[in-house]
C-alpha cells in the first residue's frame, strides 16, 4: 500500500471529526468589490463578522520568508505526493494552509521555523545543499530518520515532522481536491423500501395492508413538489 493510500485509509476511519478546519484560509483587504466580498461570504458561510476580520487580519501578514515557503512546498510534496488522478498536497495550496495555521496558532511557530532550520542545517552538514535543493533521494534520507518518532521521548526534529505530517493532512483532505480524493460524499439520501420480505416472513411478520398506500413511491423520490398560488400542493 502507498503512502497515500495508507493516509487515506486512516482518514476515513475518522472523517466526519476531520474536515472541521476546512476553509481555514484568507479572507480580502479594504479594496474589495462587492463581488469579491459575495465570493468571500459564500465561502466563510456561517462566519461570524469578528471571524471574518481576524481571517483579514491573519491573511495580510506573513510569517514564513519566500525560502521557508518554498522548502515547506517541498515537503508537503514528499509527505503527500501526486498520485495519476490528483496533485500533490503543495499543488492544492497546503504551504499556504500551514502559513496560515501558524500565524492562527502561534505555538506552532517556533516548532516549525526551528524544523525547517534543522531541516536545512542537516541537508547541508551531510549533502552540502539546502534541503529545498537536494535530491529526491537525499530528501528521503533526511525525512526517514524524523519520521518515526520515540514513543516515550521523541526528539525536537520528530516532533516537527509529526506536526508537518499531520497539517499537510489535514491541509490536503479539507481542499476540495482532497475531498475528491478521498471519495468523501457528505450526508447524502438513501433508498429504504422497509424490512426485506424475506425477513419479516422468517420472523412472521408483515406489513398491514392499509399502511402500504401511505408509503414514499421510491420511483418518484425525484420529482419537485408543485404549488399553486394559494400554497395549496399540486403535486
Amino acid at each position: 500500500m502507498d503512502r497515500r493510500k495508507s493516509i487515506k485509509s486512516i482518514i476515513l476511519g475518522g472523517v466526519a471529526g476531520g474536515l472541521a478546519l476546512n476553509g481555514c484560509k484568507p479572507g480580502v483587504d479594504s479594496d474589495t468589490t462587492s463581488t469579491e466580498e459575495a465570493v468571500v461570504d459564500e465561502k466563510y458561510f456561517g462566519r461570524t463578522p469578528e471571524e471574518k476580520e481576524q481571517i483579514a487580519k491573519l491573511n495580510a501578514e506573513q510569517f514564513f520568508n519566500e525560502h521557508q515557503m518554498e522548502t515547506l512546498g517541498v515537503l508537503c510534496a514528499l509527505i503527500l505526493p501526486a498520485n495519476e488522478k490528483y496533485g500533490s498536497a503543495t499543488d492544492v495550496g497546503v504551504p499556504d494552509f500551514i502559513e496560515f495555521m501558524a500565524k492562527d496558532i502561534p505555538a506552532y511557530q517556533t516548532q516549525l521555523k526551528g524544523g525547517l532550520m534543522w531541516l536545512d542545517h542537516t541537508s547541508n552538514k551531510d549533502y552540502g545543499v539546502e534541503f529545498k535543493k537536494a535530491t529526491p533521494e537525499q530528501q528521503k534520507v533526511i525525512l526517514d530518520a524524523i519520521a518515526y518518532p520515540d514513543k516515550e521521548e521523541p526528539t525536537y526534529e520528530q516532533n516537527f515532522f509529526s506536526l508537518m505530517r499531520n497539517l499537510t493532512v489535514t491541509g490536503y483532505y479539507t481542499s476540495k481536491e482532497g475531498i475528491e480524493d478521498l471519495g468523501y460524499k457528505g450526508n447524502t439520501p438513501n433508498v429504504w423500501d422497509g424490512v426485506p420480505q424475506d425477513v419479516l416472513d422468517k420472523h412472521g411478520k408483515s406489513y398491514p395492508k392499509e399502511w402500504m398506500p401511505k408509503f414514499v413511491d421510491q420511483s418518484k423520490r425525484n420529482i419537485m413538489a408543485e404549488w399553486d398560488d394559494d400554497m395549496n400542493l399540486i403535486t
